[in-house]
């Protein structure tokens, strides 16, 4: 018996010790995961209010804001660091609330278990503990003149400043978890014989999907800085940093994220790096020297077009090495792995090409390119449109292997020299592409009366698959996609007949089946999937998995 009792003793004591560690641990994670809101010696810009001049447009000081006919919202802010963050906060702030609440919503969907998600909230908390000494004093600044505008209601995630903080390292989030498909972007740029009037072309389709609702507010911002070049780019609300955008000196930079290993910390967000190199870069010298100033926790090309030196180049960084690849031609093509002779041999990079779609991708926008003769901005619209596989294959729509994947938060595409860009409009680069004029743009300043600012005259037309068939098609699978998603019962053979010549299609009525155990009907459409062009190694491992699996429980 008293043996017993002092096992039970030890037993209580060690679960005592375990108790106490938690609660520790859980005391140091809530201290090290607070971030000080930063000290503004004038923060007089609190008491500003904006005015609405007509429904919609509002306008405070020279700043406005305003939402476009095309369904693009447009803001034009200045100043300095935090005026210029409360201003856009106070302009926009309706944006900057439900942006939040779109990405919190987005968020509970990829993590149903709020046990989960308080983890998570914890761990992300320590993991960007130092994230704030990593930005430089004037984006903190910013950062923390628009979180003032934002809800108090997710208060329990965090403080104003230290959420719309934690946002900007979203994108470099989701790209460690490349897996989940968030992130796969495709650039590309021509030059003199290469474009139709020699002049520079650059487009790019940015491929970061968190939700659909996170695309609804598309926000072109133009920016007019105490210091450094104006610039604009395309962004939403709550938002500072940069992932595609062209300054007054005709340096553009867009992002394509390239295969990184499991960070263990924070550093510098890449969009603040892109951003930094608008704001202060006229050549591609110093967007180098920028880039090779920063520390960043994600492996990234910044591709960089420069009017100055008339050819654009891709500054690719890891979080311990930066190379440039130079193409030394008339044109430059980027999707999601290195091409510099110093990075493009490394382990990780390899693996990207042999392993994602991104191999696949280059290879078919270089077959485009080399098809369509003396580019133009048409013709960049059109390829960076196109859903096709090589050689024109049909590979399904939606399919991480086709340009476009039909998941872009927006298309873009630049004329540097000339100070022109093209900005698609709903849904993702199907709609008309929207042209502005920086030049124009700048020379308003104020504007105290609502009016468009686009350039009509340049504009592209939406694309004529929206009214097609197979439109209405893809609008079906993506009711049948989400109707899994929210636990819904649908019939396998309607999903497939949707789609059918994109293998997801069939993952996704294989895995529905398999959850309801009729197994011999899953195995048929793990089997079909087979026979189409699987994006990722990794999703053909869950395929092949599943068939060997399923082979062997229906063995006799």
């Amino acid at each position: 018996m008293l043996k017993r009792k002092n096992f039970w003793r030890r037993v209580l004591h060690v679960l005592g010790l375990f108790v106490l560690l938690m609660v520790a641990l859980a005391i140091y994670l809530v201290q090290v995961s607070k971030v000080p809101d930063p000290k503004v010696n004038d923060m007089s810009s609190l008491e500003l209010q904006r005015s609405e001049l007509s429904k919609g447009f509002y306008t405070l000081e020279n700043n406005w804001f305003r939402k476009s006919k095309s369904g693009l919202y447009e803001l034009y802010v200045e100043g300095d660091a935090y005026k210029r963050g409360v201003i856009n906060g106070k302009l926009t702030r309706e944006l900057v609330v439900r942006q939040e609440d779109h990405f919190t919503e987005q968020i509970n969907k990829m993590v149903p278990s709020a046990f989960t998600r308080q983890y998570l909230k914890y761990f992300i908390g320590w993991f960007n503990r130092n994230l704030d000494k990593t930005i430089t004093e004037e984006y903190r600044d910013e950062i923390f003149g628009i979180s003032e505008s934002a809800s108090e209601k997710y208060k329990w995630l965090g403080s104003n400043y230290q959420r719309i903080l934690n946002y900007h390292a979203a994108h470099d989030i989701g790209h460690a978890l490349q897996n989940m498909a968030l992130v796969g972007c495709t650039s590309f740029g021509t030059w003199d014989a290469r474009s139709q009037d020699s002049t520079m072309i650059i487009g790019r389709n940015f491929d970061f999907y968190v939700g659909d609702k996170f695309a609804e507010d598309k926000i072109v911002a133009f920016f007019n800085p105490a210091q450094g070049y104006k610039f604009m780019t395309v962004t939403w609300g709550g938002f500072i940093g940069a992932v595609s955008g062209m300054n007054e000196k005709g340096i553009t930079v867009t992002i394509n994220a390239a295969k990184s290993s499991t960070p263990t910390g924070s550093a510098t967000p890449v969009s603040l790096v892109a951003r930094e190199i608008l704001q202060y870069a006229k050549n591609i010298a110093e967007a180098i020297q920028i880039a090779r100033s920063r520390k960043m926790f994600v492996s990234e090309s910044f591709l960089v077009g420069s009017a100055a030196d008339n050819k654009a180049v891709a500054i690719e960084k890891t979080p311990d090495d930066l190379d440039v690849y130079d193409p030394h031609k008339d044109f430059i093509t980027c999707t999601n792995h290195f091409q510099s002779n110093g990075l493009s041999h490394i382990k990780s990079n390899i693996k990207q090409i042999n392993e994602s779609a991104s191999a696949y991708r280059y290879n078919r926008l270089m077959e485009l390119l080399n098809a369509g003769g003396r580019n133009t901005v048409q013709k960049t619209i059109d390829i960076l449109r196109d859903q096709k596989g090589l050689r024109n294959a049909d590979i399904g729509m939606g399919n991480e292997k086709a340009i476009n994947q039909l998941i872009a938060h927006h298309s873009i595409v630049f004329e540097p020299q000339k100070l022109l860009v093209w900005v698609s409009t709903s849904p993702w680069q199907l709609g008309q592409y929207v042209a502005y004029d920086l030049k124009k743009v700048f020379a308003l300043r104020g504007m105290k009366e609502d009016r468009e600012i686009s350039d009509s005259s340049l504009s592209i037309a939406a694309d004529p698959f929206l009214l097609t068939p197979a439109y209405k098609k893809f609008e079906d699978f993506r009711k049948f996609k989400q109707q899994i998603a929210d636990g819904g019962d649908i019939n396998a053979d309607s999903l497939v007949a949707t789609n059918p010549e994109f293998y997801h299609a069939y993952v996704l009525a294989g895995d529905y089946l398999y959850k309801k155990k009729q197994f011999k009907k899953a195995l048929y459409f793990y089997q079909q999937a087979l026979t189409k062009v699987i994006a990722t190694k990794k999703e053909k491992d869950h395929i092949v998995d599943q068939v060997q699996k399923l082979n062997q429980q229906l063995i006799p």
